[in-house]
């Protein structure tokens, strides 16, 4: 069997080729992508030996050998032929950004298992996934705790009893004990220590401003069709359960594993012939003495107020939050605004007026790329 694998030198990625090395050596990597880091990629390629590599930053090639050993450097063109000429049976989707959109159609096309962590994807892109029945030209298996939670709950259900609320947890990042007007100063390597999770820049200052739960509800809204105003989210500090299921019977289910990325990323790599079962007894529940779940109080998390009361039914919206947060933080990592001013830009952004038809991906990666020109001279 063979996997494509974009964003292999990210947290995911790298989680992902580890679980390969140590339990599905019958595994073949196919592809490996990245965005940047080519002294990691060439490792990679040293190590896993795939028939083809792909550096998103391509000018970082120019005076380097297209080749290493037996693998070749693909440019966008030849790999979006590859894709479409070829067929893996699993991919793994790690990408971080709207950037995704660029590859996401043929991955579609080219896998039968496409495991997705890239949930600015699905935010932009939703609505056309659902228009054209993308999601039902291959299986889409979340990696992302809260939607696999619930993909897990949605495949074992047998009851017909209705569904009244689906509520996301989040542990609330290392402030949520913080009003939000006391964090004006918070630098940058402050607000990316997760207290539970290691992750990516980006995914770490969404956690803090609790963006990467308002995405996660839109990202669920698309995925498994539940209506926005069946869902909520709840702080939740331990970060065990990830999605919690109210029944209209009165009866509550917990969706609960232990805050590890290797076990969604194991499940879907068991989607292989071989399966490998993950015995680690530090995962008995009998270990966790209570469990917390708190209500989202506006002084400290007013990006999620400002979240409900858009007008979700548009899908413009949706993606100027995201673009307006992507453009936020990418300033805030450079150091020209403040903590604060994350959820101001996220907030301007959201109310520009600018039209697009958006029936298209080529149409939404043109929304977005217009927008980053109305940006260019931004102010907060």
């Amino acid at each position: 069997m063979r996997i494509n694998i974009f964003g292999s030198t990210g947290v995911i990625g790298k989680k992902t080729l580890s679980l390969i090395d140590k339990h599905f050596p019958d595994l073949n990597v196919g592809l490996l992508c990245a965005k940047s880091n080519l002294k990691l990629l060439i490792k990679q390629i040293k190590k896993y030996q795939p028939k083809y590599a792909f550096l998103y930053e391509h000018e970082k090639l120019s005076n380097f050998d297209y080749k290493i050993g037996k693998t070749k450097f693909l440019n966008l063109y030849e790999l979006k032929s590859f894709l479409s000429s070829s067929k893996s049976d699993l991919s793994l989707l790690a990408i971080s950004g709207y950037k995704s959109l660029y590859f996401l159609e043929n991955i579609i096309k080219n896998t039968d298992n496409l495991g997705i962590v890239s949930k600015e994807a699905i935010v932009s892109g939703g609505h056309i996934f659902k228009k054209k029945n993308y999601f039902n030209k291959t299986n889409i298996f979340p990696i992302d705790s809260e939607h696999f939670s619930l993909f897990e709950f949605f495949n074992k259900i047998n009851t017909e009893t209705e569904i009244k609320k689906i509520i996301l947890t989040a542990s609330g990042g290392p402030f949520y004990k913080k009003k939000f007007s006391s964090l004006k100063n918070i630098k940058f390597e402050q607000a990316i220590k997760h207290p539970k999770w290691k992750m990516g820049y980006k995914n770490s200052i969404d956690s803090a401003t609790l963006v990467n739960k308002c995405l996660e509800l839109i990202e669920a809204h698309y995925l498994f069709d539940i209506p926005f105003n069946q869902m909520e989210i709840l702080i939740h500090p331990e970060a065990l359960v990830h999605s919690i299921v109210e029944f209209d019977n009165y009866v509550t289910q917990f969706n609960l594993f232990h805050n590890d990325m290797n076990i969604p990323i194991l499940n879907f790599l068991n989607l292989t012939k071989i399966k490998y079962k993950y015995n680690d007894n530090r995962y008995f529940i009998a270990k966790y003495r209570s469990l917390n779940f708190k209500e989202i109080k506006d002084d400290v998390f007013p990006i999620y107020k400002f979240f409900n009361n858009i007008n979700k039914k548009k899908p413009e919206n949706l993606i100027k939050f995201n673009i307006g947060n992507e453009f936020a933080i990418n300033l805030y990592k450079n150091n020209k605004i403040k903590y604060t001013d994350i959820y101001k830009i996220i907030k301007k952004v959201t109310s520009l007026n600018l039209y697009s038809s958006l029936n298209t991906i080529k149409d939404i990666i043109q929304y977005h790329e217009e927008i980053e020109k109305k940006l260019f001279n931004f102010k907060v």
